[in-house]
């Protein structure tokens, strides 16, 4: 890894193939592996068209992320371009790691419909073509 540069975990429209994955390319993101997070999350599909990851106390679940190299300055970025009430925090993976991760600020999920059980974004997206 380049010196100054950090791991983000992305778990959403930033994913490879979806609609914002382009923000992370514009970005000189490099995309390292698919991974999950600790049993720790849930996660929220806001309005159908992106989801929103809150860490949770009990009751969590693992959710599917893909890791990515990005300089700071990208994550600047990207993050300039990310939908209202995402954030970048330090999350958990499964095998205890932490990295920085895109999660929604508590009041997003209001009203919203919870998706953890698909476990990932992916999953959601696919259910609903069925």
């Amino acid at each position: 890894m380049k010196q100054n540069n950090l791991i983000l975990a992305v778990n959403g429209t930033l994913m490879r193939g979806l609609e914002l994955e382009n923000n992370l390319k514009e970005a000189g993101a490099s995309f390292i592996k698919e991974s999950k997070t600790e049993k720790a999350y849930r996660l929220y599909s806001i309005n159908d068209k992106y989801p929103a990851m809150i860490r949770v106390n009990e009751g969590g679940n693992t959710v599917d992320v893909e890791l990515y190299e990005i300089s700071k300055e990208g994550l600047k970025q990207v993050l300039s371009k990310e939908p209202p009430g995402l954030t970048i925090k330090e999350i958990t993976l499964i095998d205890g790691a932490f990295v920085q991760g895109v999660v929604g600020l508590n009041d997003i999920i209001k009203g919203q419909k919870e998706i953890t059980s698909y476990g990932g974004w992916r999953n959601y997206l696919a259910s609903k073509k069925l």
